[in-house]
């Protein structure tokens, strides 16, 4: 049998506790006398995103639960798709990984969040972003026959969990996705959380963080957090952006599908994890998503 922590023993470890006992050591064994610098965790979902100094210099040590499937994601993410970020200095490099631990280590960027700052305003931000994501998925494309009836079968089973989304909206939602005619697509590494809160500032210079979400998707989707919300009403933060990327990767018919399926797990995922300023963002993002009809 395992042997329990007591308090004392994990307030000597070097993670004061925050990673699991495996994690701790596994970390401790890569890093040359590891020290806790700050935990950069959300607290909303179980990833630890840990700020340490080792001898070697910082690093950002990230874990999950063994149910997260996060990591798995961006250990993906670092290991085949990020060099054309990493090489110019805009993504962190990976130093170690154990995909069967969900732990991961990369090198610390120096920044500042973009989200909440004046950057999150100005068309520089925006046009760096758009650059830079067309860097990313510029890398690959394959066609996917069936992307948009997973798609689709995912919005349906996150109605189908506990939510408050009002029942006249979910039965428009219900037959607005059952009337959708799913057609082949062209899919691209996708970031999937492409937005300021992602995004750090240094120097002038754009950086992306957290691929957590990472796979291959429409290219168009990674737009869908932007259009509803830094872009509603800003119509030159969307051009500086587009202006970066090089095209607008939407097609309309495909477009508000997107928008609909994300509104609808904005929606309940934020109902699930007691976030509820977010849910209300779900809300409103699924009303302008049904105006599209």
């Amino acid at each position: 049998m395992g042997q329990t922590l007591g308090a004392t023993q994990l307030n000597d470890r070097w993670d004061g506790g925050l990673l699991g006992p495996e994690q701790s050591r596994l970390t401790e064994s890569w890093l040359e006398a590891p020290l806790l610098v700050a935990d950069l965790s959300w607290g909303i979902v179980d990833t630890k995103v840990l700020h340490v100094q080792s001898a070697a210099g910082q690093v950002i040590v990230k874990t999950g639960g063994p149910d997260n499937h996060h990591l798995a994601r961006e250990i993906k993410a670092h290991r085949a798709y990020t060099r054309p970020l990493v090489e110019c200095g805009r993504a962190a490099h990976l130093l170690r990984a154990d995909p069967g631990a969900n732990l991961l280590v990369m090198e610390y960027l120096e920044g500042r969040l973009v989200e909440g700052t004046e950057a999150e305003h100005e068309t520089g931000t925006y046009a760096q972003a758009g650059e830079l994501l067309g860097r990313l998925h510029r890398q690959e494309s394959r066609s996917d026959d069936t992307h948009e009836a997973r798609a689709t079968a995912k919005a349906l089973a996150w109605l189908d969990r506990a939510h408050r989304i009002d029942p006249a909206v979910e039965r428009e939602v219900r037959r607005r996705l059952a009337e959708y005619r799913p057609v082949p697509v062209d899919v691209v590494p996708t970031h999937g959380d492409w937005q300021p809160r992602n995004w750090l500032l240094h120097r002038g210079e754009l950086r992306v963080i957290d691929f957590g979400r990472f796979d291959f998707r429409p290219a168009a989707t990674d737009l869908c957090r932007l259009a509803v919300q830094q872009w509603r009403g800003r119509p030159a933060l969307e051009q500086a952006f587009l202006g970066g990327y090089g095209e607008d990767p939407r097609s309309r018919l495909v477009w508000r599908i997107d928008l609909l399926r994300e509104a609808i797990g904005t929606a309940v995922w934020a109902y699930l994890v007691g976030d509820e300023a977010f849910e209300n963002q779900g809300h409103r993002m699924l009303r302008e998503a049904l105006d599209r009809w």
